[in-house]
């Protein structure tokens, strides 16, 4: 008996119909983000003696903590991740809909992988791969699966209002493609506050359960 294909969701097909359009947009951007990692992971590998002494202390001092029993305060770390998020999609927003603030998404975009990539490579590079990697999986990978695609795809939204208001300069255009920019934007925060329930709940948990290893 033939089994038949089950068919992609409407969600999804708007989804895979977006990223086809922007296709472009995705590339560089995702290519923009990859420059930031691996800025950050140079700039660990030329780091001195005493700034890895510092890193070390830092995270030294946070899983002994964790080791005698301090508590997460869970709704602290979920409201600073929640505050944060929203400044962040307020900013891409904001920037993402002037004909300007296209090198500002850019620039935010390769900050935060910069960031990133600063984070994993010097927790590996005091702990080790083993260590390192078992730390990065457990208090900040989750997040991150969710929180990269979302900063990706509202650089694309503004680089396509972008393209949109140069193409077609009329009031009724741009007011259109800066409401979808703001719905899009919207639909973004939705994700990035799952993405902070996640963190705040999920990893941080794994991370407690895992603290013995450090």
């Amino acid at each position: 008996m033939r089994v038949l294909p089950k068919k992609n969701s409407k969600f999804s097909a708007l989804i895979l119909q977006h990223v086809k359009d922007n296709l472009k947009a995705y590339i560089i951007v995702s290519i923009i983000l990859l420059i930031g990692i691996i800025l950050g992971v140079i700039l660990i590998n030329n780091m001195n003696e005493v700034q890895k002494q510092e890193i070390s202390t830092y995270l030294s001092d946070f899983t002994t903590a964790l080791k005698n029993g301090s508590e997460v305060d869970h709704l602290q770390l979920l409201k600073k991740s929640i505050i944060n998020n929203i400044i962040l999609v307020l900013f891409m927003w904001f920037v993402g809909s002037t004909v300007i603030g296209i090198p500002f998404v850019m620039g935010m975009v390769a900050f935060r992988g910069f960031c990133f990539g600063y984070t994993i490579s010097s927790i590996i590079a005091i702990w080790g791969t083993g260590k390192g990697m078992l730390f990065f999986v457990t208090s900040l990978l989750l997040q991150n699966l969710i929180f990269i695609p979302c900063l990706i795809a509202l650089a694309v939204s503004g680089i396509k209002l972008y393209k949109s208001i140069i193409k077609d300069k009329r009031k009724e255009n741009i007011k259109f493609e800066i409401f979808r920019h703001t719905i899009f934007s919207l639909f973004v925060l939705i994700l990035l506050v799952a993405s902070s329930l996640i963190e705040t709940y999920v990893s941080s948990n794994l991370l407690e359960l895992c603290i013995g290893q450090f």
